[in-house]
This record gives structure tokens, C-alpha cells and sequence, in this order.
């Protein structure tokens, strides 16, 4: 990754009319007032019901399958096995990211001589209501025959363990590795002091307001498909059903993602369910659906993080960063899913370096396979982890030196000089100035008066207060291609965007982003009316249809606006050239004379006779009095393929007390000051910030999946899974730094996975903070009210004069 970026990016010349302001969403009335239009509202004539049945077993051989009682309940039309989906050719579950020597077991959508989770699919019913196909999955006789399990990956390198699949012995995926190992171990023979940490980094189950839903239908006349589902990203779902799954033409396919009740990543995978909704749909002849029960989304959507991880860094006694060794053990599940083997790799090993200059670095990651969920991308998605790890070392080397946690942040940050940056480990960053983030950050959380307030405390045994940091850094929107392509990506990371504008001056804008909770439907009309100079109500924003928008790739990893919305300003500015041409020759005019004065085209001095964009519009499509040689209509398409990631950052600050009584973690402050770029819509922005922390609160302080020794999940509802909410939170401060990126035409980077990707590292240093006054140095997440008191209590047993209790 050393290609330099260009600088695509100008700043504004004249006043912003839209971009930069806080507008309301245009699509939350009717989210608000439940007008929203989801998979699970959409019915078909003469549709029939799926339903699953599912592994009790992580894992178990599948013996005879007698289905003759489920298949005599009234309203049942079929049972398919694993056996009817080999027997039609149906493909494997493709991996979409191939590492070198990466071992890939077969995923079958129904499970086929064996099950290796608890939740793979063994048979599934279809009938004629919901009701009826789970009540006859009952009915269905298995002859499962239980085999031992592994869950945990340290557990799953062991010798003698359990083999998930024959195709990877040692139950290894891949090993891979990032860095220069001798140059770390030279600088590490150099430096004055190693600290050392191993840290877990916990699975999480995600869960959206809407769980995965998905109907298909057939049309025997023209061998089509339609596939409704609850996707983040319809034209790969598209990609892989048909080209890998089914074995059919693109074309004969068009996926549709309509309202989705939130992703946060586990929305972007190719599910199993999808596959046989499909393949029903064509065998009977009608339309299929199914829709997940909650406790089907604990043990079947796609999980996140579960790393376990030893990190050693090398330190000056000045605290100056001399280098970083990290070995983690990723575990994947029990199946490659879309991007599983990207997740711990390129989107987790890249970014060790953070914000720091780190003369080198050098990490190795085993993916492991293991009988549980498969685990892919999770908000964030491997820079969570990154982060994590990082922002815990450098505050555990603060502490062993003395120095303050933000002085030891302050000496290593990359300087506004040294952009781009090259990193020992791939990334060449865009830009950056970080000490400003740092500063306003201090200044908003009042941080010398809370250092007192925190001694205070201390010193009467009254209050355990914790601060938290973590500068943070991310890389979003992954480009270019080429070089995701040489990285083992099967999929392109540009993106497409064709501006319509209709006869009336009207305009529709289709994108290959898909909105599902991030408000492109306001942010991206807002790109359009600045460019364009037309009111936001005269533009529509069209996504998540195929059969509309006939190539793109989706929305993850923060990409939407540096990738997406550039492909929409470059064809903005394609039809702004059209259009300008079109008025000047209505104004018997030079094009190069012409200019656009709110919304109307006027000969350069001359405010009066001008051309509206109406008229503009009309004519574009009249073409009766129209430049020679120009075809008619006022339509672009462009693809915007970038020259590198783009690299939001911040500083976030977390301030907590811990109850020693009881262990009670209770965030009582928190700052987050982001930087990514000019900001296209404030309160949008924002809002994506406090969900993320909200998010990653949970984690380091609530959530936690649970699977015991034989692989059974213990979490698998909200009675023993603790999400946050309301009430686990304060009232965010939010601030900006501004540092546009050089190298896409908005100059934007990216803020959806900012508050995730931060937030877990900020409350995990805030309350070992707290807990340092007892003597703990780490402690691994989540902080629960147990875990916490016992470890107070064994300090106290240890190190009886530790805290002043």
C-alpha cells in the first residue's frame, strides 16, 4: 500500500448552501411512524413459509433423516436436506477474501454428513404459514450423533484437539503475518524497557433492530429470480448467488434491500438462508420466506471480534515508541464466511501502528477454526481490535513509566509535517494532525480539575474515578482495486453513481451505497442540491435495487461517503458540464461565459435572462434547440475507483467510577472529538458517534458471548447477554478538528465505525484507571459488576495496603 494519494480535494469558494449543515434526516418520518417499508412487511400471493431446523449439537454427525411426520402435516409442502441441495448442484457458501495457503472447508447452506455449530441447519420445512413449518420442524426425526466440541481458538491449536474439518488440519485457517520481525527484534534489543500485555478481545453477537429476513421468488417464464433480504450490500449478494451458489447469469437474479433495521456488519454476509429461500422458491414454484426469530439471530448471524492476543512494546525510558510485537490467535467460527479471513488481517494487523511513530512493528495472526458461529466483520471490524490493543498497551506503559496517559500519546503522534505517512505495516495514511484533537478533547473534559477530583478520591477511599484515552485512527473506504484485488479481495471497492435529472428538473440519483440506518437519503441529497443548486426536495436517491442500479458495492466500512459520494460529485460534475453547455447555447453564449447563480445559468455580468435549471432540463430532453452534436438527456454515470483509504481520527476521553462495594462500573463523562474531514451533515454525524460509543460502551462494560467447553451457547438471549441502554449512558460531548483528506474531491474520510472503533478502548483504560488505586493493571472486558468486585477482592487479599479502604 504505498501509492502517495493526489489531491482530488479543493476547498469551497464560495458560501455552502447545504453541505455542512445540520438537516434533518428526510428519511425519519417515516422510520418515526412506522411507514418504513422492510423484508418481513413484504407479501407475495400464494407465498409459503421456511422454517428451520437447526443443530442442538456444535458438533455432530448427521445420520438418517426421517421427515415422513413433518411431511404429513396439513399445509407442509416439502422438507429439503443438505442431500436435495447437493443432488441439485447447488454451490458452497463462497469466502469473498483468499489469503495465501487459506484453507476453505465446504459451506454448505444445509448441513451435509455433518453439523459444526450450534444453529446449522440440518433440514428445513416449507409451508403454507409460519406456524405450520415450525411446528412440523418438530416432527422431523435426525439421527445426530454428538462429537466432541472446541469453542474457544487457544483451545483449538492445542494437541489433541477436537478437528473442526478434515481440510484444515490443527483446526488452522491461515497464518499471516505483517511487519519487518527482524527489524522489530533489533529496535526491541535497543530499547530501554518492554512492557507486556495478553488481552482478550471477547466475541459479540451483533443485533439490529430488524432481524435477517429474506422472500424469493421465480419466474418460470424468463428462468428469473427475485431475492428480497435484509442486506447491506445487494449487488454482492447478487455476485455471489449467482455465480457461485446457483450457477446462473447475473442477470437471471435482481436482489432487493429495501428498509433494513440496522447492519452494523452482519447484514453485508451471504447467509444460508438466502440460498434455500431461492431454491425453493424454483422447486415449488412459489414464493418463499423466512424471517429470523431473535433467538435464531444469536446462533446464526454472523459474530464479531473473539481474539486472543499477546502484545509486547519497546519504550525509551522517555517514553519514546520503539517498536511493537503482537501475536493473536483470531478465532473464525466454524465456517469462512464473506470476509472472514480480511477481518483479523488486512483490517486488523494494518493497523497496529495507530497514530504513533513506530520505527517497526511486526504481528502475526493464526485464524483458527472452531465448532461456533462463524465470526466475520462486527462495526469496525478488525480496527475495534486494533484499537483495543494498542490504546491498552501505550496506557500500560504510561503507567509503568510515570507519565501522564496523554504526555506519552503527545511524544509518539505522527506530526501535520510527515504526511502522507508511510507505517511499517502497509498503510501509507493521507493525512493527519492529531495533537489538536488531543487538546481540545483535554480542554472539553476539564482534565486537570478531574485528575484532582481523582487523587481526591483516592486519598480518602471515597471515589474510584477512572479516565480513559484512546487517539484513535481508522482507515476507511478501502481502495484502490487494484490493490484490494493483490490483497486477496474477490471484490472491486469502487463505486458507482448515475445522476438522472428529468425533463421537469427533477432529479434521481442511483448509487451502488445502500442505506441502512446511515441517512444517504438526506446526506447524499445534500451533495446534489449544494452541486446542482436546487432544492433537496427536488432530488431523489435511489439504492438497494439491483434491477435499478445495475452495478455497486454496498455500504461497510465507513465507505460510503468518501466512496460513494465522490462517485456522486464526479457525476455531478459530468452533468453539470453538460448542463452548462445546454444554457449557453439558450443563451447564444460561450460555454466558458456562463455561470450558475442560485440555480439559474446566466451570462457572466449579465444577471438578467438567464436560463432556470428547469428550462436547462426541458430542453435536454426537447432537443429542439440544442448544441450541435450533443446527444439529448441530462444523465451521468460515474465510477469512482480512489487512489488509497482515506484515515478519520480522534481523541476520545471516558471518565468512570467504579463502585468498590459492588463493582459497579458507571460512566459518568465522555468526550469524543473526531476528525473526519469536512462534515456533510452535523446532527448525521453525530448521531453515527453517539451509536457507536454507545456501542462500544457496551462492550467493554456489558456484552459478552458466552459458549461453554462443548460449544454451547450460554448467551443466547437478553436475559444473559446485557445490551446497553438508555440508562448505562451520559450525555456525549461531541467536537470536531477538521483535516480533509487530499485525495477524493469532498475531502471527507468517514465517521460511521469512529464511536465503535474508540469508545471500547477509551472505558477499557478508564476503568483499569480506576482499578490501578487497588494495584490491578489490566483486567480483561467486558466490566461486569462481578468480574470487577473480584478483583477488588483478590487485590485486597493480595495487596492489603494497596487501596485505603
Amino acid at each position: 500500500m504505498t501509492e502517495l494519494p493526489d489531491s482530488n480535494y479543493k476547498e469551497p469558494t464560495s458560501p455552502q448552501k447545504f453541505m455542512g449543515k445540520a438537516i434533518k434526516r428526510v428519511e425519519d418520518p417515516r422510520f418515526l411512524t412506522g411507514t418504513g417499508h422492510y423484508t418481513d412487511d413484504i407479501n407475495l400471493h400464494g407465498q409459503l413459509h421456511a422454517a428451520m431446523l437447526r443443530s442442538p449439537y456444535a458438533h455432530a454427525k448427521i445420520g438418517a433423516i426421517d421427515a415422513s411426520a413433518a411431511l404429513a402435516v396439513k399445509g407442509v409442502r416439502a422438507v429439503l436436506t443438505g442431500q436435495d441441495l447437493a443432488d441439485a448442484g447447488v454451490g458452497s457458501i463462497p469466502t469473498g477474501w483468499l489469503l495465501p495457503d487459506l484453507k476453505v472447508p465446504p459451506h454448505p447452506a444445509i448441513a451435509h454428513g455433518e453439523v459444526n455449530y450450534v444453529g446449522d441447519i440440518v433440514a428445513v420445512v416449507i409451508a403454507d404459514t409460519r406456524a405450520i413449518a415450525e411446528d412440523a420442524v418438530a416432527l422431523i426425526d435426525v439421527d445426530l450423533q454428538p462429537l466432541p466440541a472446541v469453542s474457544l481458538g487457544s483451545q483449538a491449536l492445542a494437541d489433541g484437539a477436537v478437528e473442526v474439518h478434515p481440510e484444515a488440519p490443527g483446526n488452522v485457517a491461515f497464518q499471516w503475518q505483517i511487519g519487518d520481525k527482524d527489524a522489530t527484534d533489533a529496535h526491541f534489543a535497543q530499547a530501554d524497557r518492554v512492557v507486556t500485555l495478553k488481552l482478550r478481545n471477547h466475541r459479540l453477537v451483533p443485533n439490529a433492530i430488524e432481524p435477517r429476513a429474506s422472500l424469493a421468488q421465480y419466474q418460470a417464464a424468463g428462468d428469473e429470480y427475485t431475492l428480497w433480504t435484509t442486506s447491506q450490500n445487494p449487488h454482492i449478494h447478487r455476485l455471489l448467488l449467482a455465480a457461485f451458489v446457483l450457477g446462473i447469469p447475473e442477470n437471471k437474479l435482481r436482489v432487493i434491500s429495501p428498509d433494513v433495521g440496522g447492519g452494523f456488519g452482519s447484514k453485508i454476509f451471504q447467509y444460508p438462508e438466502e440460498v434455500i429461500v431461492l431454491f425453493a422458491a424454483k422447486r415449488l414454484k412459489r414464493p418463499v420466506k423466512w424471517s429470523a426469530r431473535r433467538s435464531e439471530a444469536f446462533v446464526t448471524d454472523m459474530q464479531g471480534r473473539d481474539h486472543e492476543s499477546e502484545a509486547e512494546l519497546a519504550l525509551m525510558n522517555d517514553g519514546r515508541m520503539m517498536g511493537l510485537r503482537v501475536k493473536t490467535i483470531a478465532n473464525l467460527g466454524a465456517y469462512l464466511t464473506t470476509f472472514a479471513p480480511a477481518v483479523p488481517t488486512y483490517l486488523y494487523g494494518t493497523l497496529l501502528n495507530g497514530v504513533y511513530k513506530f520505527p517497526a512493528i511486526h504481528a502475526e495472526v493464526t485464524g483458527v477454526f472452531t465448532n461456533t458461529v462463524p465470526v466475520d466483520a462486527y462495526r469496525g471490524a478488525g480496527r475495534p481490535e486494533a484499537t483495543y490493543l494498542l490504546e491498552r498497551i501505550v496506557s500500560k506503559a504510561a503507567a509503568e513509566l510515570g507519565l501522564d496517559a496523554s504526555e506519552i500519546r503527545r511524544r509518539n503522534f505522527i506530526q501535520p509535517d510527515e504526511f502522507p505517512y508511510q507505517t511499517p505495516v502497509a498503510l501509507v495514511y493521507d493525512s493527519g494532525n492529531y495533537e489538536p484533537a488531543l487538546d481540545k478533547a483535554l480542554g472539553m473534559v476539564n482534565y486537570t480539575q478531574l485528575r484532582q477530583e481523582q487523587a481526591e478520591g483516592r486519598r480518602t477511599g471515597q471515589k474510584y474515578i477512572g479516565i480513559g484515552f484512546s487517539t484513535y485512527l481508522e482507515a476507511c473506504g478501502l481502495a484502490p482495486s487494484a490493490l484490494v484485488g493483490q490483497l486477496g479481495a474477490q471484490a472491486g471497492q469502487w463505486e458507482s453513481a448515475v445522476v438522472r435529472v428529468m425533463p421537469t428538473g427533477k432529479v434521481e440519483v442511483l448509487t451502488g451505497s445502500h442505506s441502512h440506518g446511515q441517512g444517504h437519503e438526506t446526506t447524499f441529497a445534500q451533495i446534489v442540491a449544494e452541486e446542482l443548486q436546487i432544492p433537496m426536495e427536488d432530488v431523489s436517491i435511489i439504492h438497494g435495487d439491483t434491477g435499478k442500479m445495475p452495478f455497486g458495492w454496498g455500504t461497510y466500512g465507513s465507505r460510503s461517503a468518501a466512496v460513494g459520494g465522490s462517485a456522486l460529485k464526479m457525476a455531478l460534475g459530468k452533468v453539470k458540464a453538460k448542463a452548462t453547455k445546454i444554457a449557453a447555447h439558450l443563451l447564444e453564449a460561450a460555454p466558458e461565459d456562463v455561470e450558475q447563480v442560485d440555480g439559474s445559468f446566466r451570462v457572466k455580468g449579465v444577471p438578467e435572462g438567464g436560463k432556470s435549471f428547469f428550462d436547462v432540463a426541458l430542453m435536454a430532453h426537447l432537443a429542439h434547440n440544442f448544441p450541435e452534436g450533443m446527444e439529448p438527456g441530462l444523465e451521468e454515470q460515474y465510477m469512482y475507483d480512489p487512489k488509497n483509504f482515506v484515515y478519520p481520527f480522534g481523541t476520545h476521553i471516558a471518565v468512570v467510577e467504579v463502585d468498590a462495594d459492588t463493582g459497579k462500573v458507571k460512566l459518568r463523562q465522555y468526550v469524543a472529538v473526531d476528525d473526519c474531514g469536512p462534515i456533510i451533515n452535523p446532527m448525521i454525524a453525530e448521531g453515527q458517534v453517539h451509536g457507536g460509543i454507545a456501542q462500544g460502551y457496551g462492550q467493554a462494560v456489558l456484552e459478552e458471548t458466552v459458549y461453554d467447553e462443548d460449544g454451547n451457547l450460554l448467551s443466547g438471549t437478553f436475559m444473559e447477554y446485557a445490551m446497553p441502554r438508555a440508562e448505562d449512558m451520559v450525555q456525549i460531548q461531541v467536537g470536531h478538528t477538521v483535516t480533509p483528506s487530499p485525495h477524493n474531491p469532498l475531502g471527507v474520510k468517514g465517521i460511521g465505525e469512529a464511536g465503535t472503533i474508540s469508545s471500547t478502548a477509551a472505558v477499557a483504560n478508564a476503568v483499569v484507571d480506576a482499578l490501578e488505586a487497588f494495584g490491578i493493571h489490566h483486567l480483561d472486558m467486558p466490566y461486569t459488576p462481578e468480574k470487577v468486585w473480584r478483583a477488588i477482592q483478590d487485590a485486597r487479599k493480595s495487596q492489603p495496603q494497596a487501596a485505603d479502604d
